[in-house]
């Protein structure tokens, strides 16, 4: 057996080992038993554990050696591209993974379930302050993983280096600053439009058939059920691979937009998954360029495909069957208003997509604070509430409503959130492109016909793999460097037209 042989061997152990915590980490926010919580830390810090152990095997060290030597690289089997991607990724995880102590990978899995009921409870009673120590904790173990990796010096580039590779707290500062610069006046301008949607459209809608129209959307996208199922969590996310991709979303009888959309989202999520060679989920070739790349399949689908009218006018008589009582005295101008609805929502995950990324700046700019010691946790609720006031005049009524209101702090993903606006960035960017070269995209949209586009995005983004990072892909996929002056574009040409 050659020594790459033996290395995919490896790696393909690594990844069902990963992808076995992963359906842990997914049943914790699904199913399981209120009370249980204790031994999914204790089932989660064993196999991280074990995850780690394999990930730090010396015998990888000693064929990624091996076949960093030869020249020229070797071919894999089933791709026509060399193995290069693939010795680097590795390479990359298994440095890591030597220079992290067992003991620090198993407090931080430990931490990580622990912190997530921990948030839950004190969301569900507003009450930041027992939250607070998990919050700390997670902060240090951050700092703490800086300082065994070699970024004791730049904690916060590596957490979001974590999230999307090859960008850093300098990088996204630039793209948010140009962003900032025109969106926030944009934002006031739109805000400032009298609202056309009725506050009491949308109640009373059965959850069931609310169920059954989202699943018929997300499977005309292009979703595969075969491979994949979707439930519900107190936040909706999307876990898994393409062999087995597990979507969740919430449902409410008086907002039925947010299970739908919530759902197209993490489906999304679940097409560039689906979308990766299969053959090599376990290495670089079929993993994702990062989450960046990833918030960008999921918002051109949630966003520019299916909040335009032309969707609308195909899935809207569908719609008024599923809500036909609903519906009945909704006319097709004030359903597609209600779906654009712009307003000062201080929840992230319900606000539109006009205030959305001033939500993302905010928490940008709140996480560097904190890795460079300006802020203490203590003072994260008043500091969150003042940031808010002055860039979304909003005002938050409690906890919930501000600090508390999202999980990814929980898991200790500090980083995560510049990922949503890279990826809106990158969405418009390739929307544009996709219609330059998809001259009759909007007609197949208008006719249901979404097979075109995913196609496109199949082999713009998702056959690539992790071969190159956000700011490579970008280029190579629309002929462009990222900029978030297409994003500006669409916002305008969507909500001023």
């Amino acid at each position: 057996m050659s020594a790459y042989d033996r290395l995919d061997a490896k790696l393909r152990h690594i990844h069902a080992l990963e992808s076995i915590s992963g359906l842990l980490e997914w049943d914790e926010q699904t199913l399981l038993p209120a009370d249980s919580a204790d031994q999914r830390q204790n089932q989660s810090a064993a196999l991280a554990q074990v995850i780690h152990q394999a990930q730090a095997d010396p015998e990888i060290g000693t064929l990624l050696d091996e076949l960093e030597t030869q020249n020229p690289e070797p071919e894999t089997q089933n791709s026509a591209d060399s193995i290069g991607p693939i010795i680097r990724d590795a390479r990359k995880t298994y440095d890591r993974a030597t220079r992290l102590p067992s003991s620090f990978v198993e407090r931080h899995a430990r931490l990580c379930s622990e912190a997530y009921h921990a948030w839950a409870k004190a969301r569900e009673e507003d009450d930041f302050p027992s939250y607070a120590p998990y919050l700390q904790q997670h902060l240090d173990l951050a700092k703490e993983r800086a300082e065994h990796l070699g970024w004791g010096d730049r904690p916060y580039d590596l957490q979001i280096e974590l999230h999307d590779p090859g960008i850093d707290t300098e990088t996204v500062d630039r793209l948010f600053t140009q962003l900032k610069t025109d969106l926030a006046p944009l934002a006031q301008e739109i805000l400032s439009i009298p609202s056309k949607t009725a506050p009491d459209l949308f109640t009373g809608f059965p959850i069931d058939r609310q169920e059954s129209f989202l699943k018929e959307v997300t499977t005309s996208l292009g979703f595969n059920y075969k491979r994949g199922r979707i439930d519900t969590s107190l936040h909706p996310f999307c876990a898994g691979n393409g062999a087995d991709t597990r979507m969740t979303t919430r449902f409410d009888e008086d907002n039925p937009l947010d299970s739908l959309f919530s759902s197209i989202h993490e489906t999304g999520h679940g097409l560039y998954e689906q979308g990766l060679p299969l053959d090599s989920l376990h290495n670089a070739l079929g993993t994702a360029a990062g989450m960046g790349v990833h918030e960008s399949q999921s918002r051109i689908w949630e966003n520019q495909v299916c909040r335009s009218r032309t969707f609308w006018n195909h899935y809207e008589p569908k719609f008024r069957v599923a809500f036909p009582q609903r519906l009945a005295s909704v006319s097709s101008e004030d359903l597609y208003q209600a779906i654009n609805a712009v307003s000062r929502n201080p929840i992230r995950v319900d606000s539109d997509e006009v205030t959305y990324n001033l939500h993302i700046i905010i928490r940008f700019e709140t996480e560097r604070k904190l890795f460079s010691g300006e802020l203490a946790i203590a003072d994260l609720p008043a500091y969150w509430n003042a940031q808010y006031e002055e860039l979304l005049d909003i005002h938050p009524t409690s906890n919930a409503q501000g600090v508390l209101q999202d999980v990814h702090w929980s898991g200790g993903a500090f980083g995560y959130f510049p990922s949503y606006t890279l990826g809106n960035m990158l969405a418009a960017q390739l929307w544009y492109a996709a219609q330059a070269q998809l001259p009759s995209l909007d007609a197949d949209i208008g006719n249901g016909n979404f097979a075109p586009l995913l196609d496109w995005l199949r082999k713009k983004i998702h056959r690539h793999g992790a071969r190159y990072h956000l700011l490579e892909l970008t280029e190579k996929a629309t002929g462009q460097t990222l900029s978030p002056t297409h994003l500006l574009r669409y916002l305008r040409e969507r909500y001023l037209a």
